[in-house]
C-alpha cells in the first residue's frame, strides 16, 4: 500500500473512546413484483445472535451495538439478500422469487455424487465444523440436506445444501443455523473455502453448563481472528500479545517483523465510517504469544510439542476494513493458513460476543 492510500483523519489510541451506543435498523421486506409484505421473513445479522422476523405488514426493527454487520433477509421460495449496515437506517428490501426450473436444470447438469454423505460426509465435517476438541462436541443434525459434487478435471469437491444446516455446539453452548452458500475443497493445494450466513442461538442449561460454556468461549476467543481484529481496531496489538511479520520482499521464505503496524503503509483510521483499514502487500504471519498451540493441532501438523506460540499465515488480496465489533470485509479477500485455518465453525464466536 502506498503512503497516500489512506487519508488519516484522526488517530487517538485507536477507537477506545468510541461509545458503546446502539443503532437501530428498521424497514420492510416485500415481494419485488407485487410489493406485498412477506411475513414472517427472517432478518438476522450474519455470525451473531441477533435476529428477528417481520410482522404481518412485513416490517422489522433490530437494535445493534456499534460495529459493522451483514444483515441477512430470507423468506422461503425467495432469493436471500444481504445488506451491510454500520449505522441507523430505514430499508426497503425487495426479495425476488427463486426460479425453480433453472435450479432443476443446473442440478441435472452437475457431477453430483450419489452416495455423497457416505463417501465425503466425515471429510466435510472435519473441514467445515472442524477437527478440534470443540468440534468433537458439535453435531450436524440434518446431514440429509447436503449435496456433494466432485469435479475430476479440477480435482475439487463442492458441497451445497438444500436447506439451512442445523448445528448443535455442545462445547460452546450455541445452536447454529447456517445457510451454506457453498463449501469447496481443493485437493491439489489442500485448501478449502466456504461461504454462508450463520445465526447463533444461546442454548439453555444448568449453571454448571453455562460456566463450562463461558470458559470454553473465553478459550476460543483468546488468540482467535475475532480477538486479533478487535485488538487491531483498539490499537492494542502489542499489549494483547500479537506480533505481525511481513514476508521479505527478496526472500519468499523469510518473514521480518513489522516495526509499526500502525504505519500509514499498512493502516488507516477513517473518521467518517468509524472503522480502520489495513493492507499488506505480501503474505503476513500473525503470532499470538500468550498461548501455545493445542496438542491436537501439533499432532495433525506433525510439529514438536515445544512449539511455543500460535502462528497463522494470511494472504490479504485487497484492503480490509475492520469495525468496532471485529467484523471485517471483504472477507473473501482474507485467506488463512496455519493455526487459524485449523479453527472452523465449531470454534467461531458470534460478532456480538463479549468476553467475561
Amino acid at each position: 500500500m502506498q503512503k497516500n492510500r489512506f487519508i488519516i483523519l484522526f488517530l487517538l489510541c485507536g477507537f477506545s473512546f468510541i461509545s458503546k451506543a446502539q443503532f437501530v435498523v428498521t424497514g420492510s421486506v416485500l415481494d419485488s413484483s407485487t410489493r406485498e409484505p412477506l411475513s414472517p421473513a427472517s432478518v438476522f445479522c450474519q455470525n451473531t445472535t441477533l435476529g428477528t422476523i417481520t410482522n404481518k405488514q412485513g416490517e422489522f426493527s433490530i437494535s445493534l451495538k456499534s460495529g459493522g454487520y451483514d444483515l441477512i433477509f430470507s423468506y422461503t421460495g425467495y432469493q436471500t439478500q444481504t445488506v451491510r449496515v454500520t449505522e441507523s437506517n430505514k430499508l426497503e428490501i425487495l426479495l425476488v422469487k427463486e426460479d425453480k426450473s433453472m435450479g432443476e436444470v443446473v442440478i441435472k447438469a452437475t457431477n453430483e455424487v450419489a452416495d455423497g454423505w457416505a463417501k465425503y460426509g466425515e471429510f466435510f465435517i472435519q473441514n467445515f465444523i472442524g477437527s478440534t476438541p470443540n468440534a468433537a462436541q458439535a453435531v450436524l443434525t440434518n446431514p440429509e440436506v447436503l449435496k456433494f459434487y466432485f469435479y475430476k478435471r479440477t480435482n475439487r469437491l463442492k458441497v451445497l445444501a438444500t436447506d439451512a444446516l442445523q448445528i448443535v455446539n455442545n462445547a460452546m453452548g450455541y445452536n447454529l443455523r447456517y445457510q451454506l452458500d457453498s463449501f469447496v475443497y481443493y485437493y491439489n493445494s489442500n485448501l478449502n473455502s466456504y461461504r454462508g450466513y450463520c445465526l447463533y442461538t444461546e442454548m439453555e442449561g444448568s449453571d454448571s453448563l453455562k460456566n463450562k460454556w463461558a470458559i470454553n468461549r473465553t478459550k476460543a476467543y483468546e488468540g482467535s481472528k475475532l480477538h486479533f481484529m478487535r485488538s487491531y481496531y483498539d490499537s492494542t496489538l502489542a499489549e494483547d500479545g500479537w506480533i505481525v511479520d511481513l514476508l521479505d520482499e527478496k526472500n519468499d521464505k523469510k518473514f521480518k517483523k513489522v516495526k509499526d503496524v500502525y504505519d500509514s503503509l499498512y493502516y488507516g483510521a477513517l473518521d467518517s465510517t468509524m472503522q480502520i483499514e489495513i493492507y499488506y502487500p505480501r503474505k503476513i504471519s500473525v503470532t499470538y504469544t500468550k498461548k501455545s498451540p493445542e496438542p491436537e493441532y501439533l499432532k495433525k501438523m506433525s510439529l514438536p510439542k515445544s512449539v511455543p506460540f500460535q502462528i497463522s499465515y494470511i494472504d490479504i488480496k485487497s484492503t480490509i476494513a475492520i469495525t468496532q465489533n471485529g467484523y471485517y470485509y471483504d472477507q473473501n479477500d482474507w485467506v488463512n493458513q496455519g493455526y487459524w485455518s485449523w479453527k472452523n465453525v465449531a470454534d467461531l464466536l458470534p460478532y456480538d460476543y463479549v468476553p467475561e
